[in-house]
């Protein structure tokens, strides 16, 4: 089992971005900045009628492919070795049908895995019907926890999945496997970089959205669709959310050329050894 160190991962994702950092920036402008500006922009209309929603949900689904394709391209400029923006945004493209694929298997997985918690509260006499609130009580307190602790181990053994998927030429349940294999032994300190830079960075992107709502209130008036002070806010929002994406795609490359043995890129930066 392969050691696997998130500060050396760090140091070397600091030394690539300053090295290249406007190739990430183009990738991300073109793949995550642009495609959610317009999918806040549409989705910031408010429109109530039915026609209006399933536009917004196929916008919403078109630009969480295009997010997809920008993160798989922006790894592949992390993996090295080096290559153009257009070939790092094709690379994303051509392998996004895959990984597509991949993510939906893991979602059914999960899905499959949720229908024991009902039969079980089902037979402690818990109403799951439509429609019918689900009531507050002991069990489902605790089948809520263990459902979340599933999902969380799922998520952090599926963490290399978009590594493999750009950098290994397999199919969908290959793919799974080899993050599986990947991540076995690791569950911790993995858990640990999804807390750090996830739930940081979100935490961050909630404080600047915060700060620049109020300002923006204050300054230009109620935030209100289409509202100069609400085009701000999406814009800012889009920007932000697009950094956490370059900084975790980078990172996942980082730690995967450490799990898989692979150093195409070496970082000019000194290891820090934890």
């Amino acid at each position: 089992m392969r050691k696997v160190s998130i500060s050396q991962a760090w140091d070397e994702t600091r030394a690539i971005l300053e090295h290249d950092g406007r190739l990430f920036v183009s990738v991300a402008l073109a793949l995550l900045v642009l495609p959610s500006l317009i999918n806040g922009l549409v989705n910031l209309k408010g429109v109530s009628d039915s026609g209006g929603r399933w536009s917004g949900l196929i916008v919403s689904l078109l630009v969480t492919l295009i997010n997809l394709a920008g993160q798989l391209g922006l790894i592949r400029l992390a993996l090295g070795p080096s290559v153009a923006v257009g070939e790092a945004i094709a690379h994303g493209i051509r392998r996004l049908p895959i990984y597509f694929v991949t993510v939906l298997i893991i979602i059914l997985a999960l899905f499959i895995a949720s229908i024991p918690f009902g039969l079980a509260l089902q037979a402690l006499g818990v109403p799951l019907q439509r429609g019918t609130p689900v009531p507050d009580s002991p069990p489902v307190a605790i089948a809520a926890i263990l459902y979340f602790a599933l999902i969380l181990f799922v998520v952090v053994r599926m963490t290399m999945s978009g590594p493999v998927a750009t950098s290994e030429h397999v199919g969908p349940i290959a793919i799974i496997r080899r993050s599986w294999e990947l991540t076995a032994g690791h569950f911790w300190r993995l858990l640990g970089f999804l807390v750090m830079v996830l739930f940081g960075g979100l935490v961050a992107i909630i404080a600047i959205n915060t700060a620049i709502g109020t300002v923006a209130r204050l300054t230009l008036g109620p935030v209100e669709p289409m509202s100069v002070g609400g085009l701000i806010i999406i814009l800012i929002q889009a920007l932000l959310g697009s950094a956490l994406s370059v900084v975790f795609a980078v990172m996942l490359a980082r730690i995967y050329t450490q799990l898989a043995g692979r150093g195409e890129i070496h970082a000019s930066v000194p290891n820090s050894g934890t």
